[in-house]
């Protein structure tokens, strides 16, 4: 398990825009769990969608990616302090249900598979047991 601090050492994100709380399991290079407690007082909310709060979905994804970033970086090691991921594509992307405040997102992410520094990963994104989003990611990882 990964508490917050521990996540910042391993990815480059900040407020606003690191989007993972905590890491519950990580089988590096293999499958990661992440978790992001969803709150009122995320800075999207004020206007996605007043009276009808929903977490925009490309922050789900982008909450995805950090999760499956944790599993490379994870994987590398101390070579990945040297690296940045980059997002090279997004696939069968789908918003089940919409995630609102006071939600829970739990997010698995499973490796499919990673040939010359390119990372596939199958990412899932539940509320409770209830699949919310899932979406296949792909991405590299970079110099900084």
């Amino acid at each position: 398990m990964l508490d917050i601090v521990q996540i910042m050492e391993i990815l480059p994100h900040r407020y606003p825009f690191l989007l993972i709380d905590k890491v519950l399991e990580v089988e590096p290079g293999k499958r990661v769990v992440a978790m992001k407690n969803v709150t009122m007082n995320e800075p999207f909310f004020q206007g996605h969608f007043p009276g009808f709060p929903v977490m925009p979905g490309v922050l789900i994804i982008e909450a995805m990616a950090q999760s499956a970033a944790i599993l490379a970086y994870t994987a590398m090691g101390e070579d990945a302090k040297e690296k940045v991921s980059y997002f090279m594509a997004i696939d069968n992307a789908r918003f089940r249900k919409p995630v609102k405040p006071g939600d829970t997102l739990r997010i698995e992410v499973e490796t499919l598979f990673s040939k010359r520094g390119i990372w596939s990963c199958a990412a899932k994104a539940y509320v409770g047991d209830t699949l919310m989003t899932e979406a296949e990611l792909k991405a590299t990882l970079g110099d900084k």
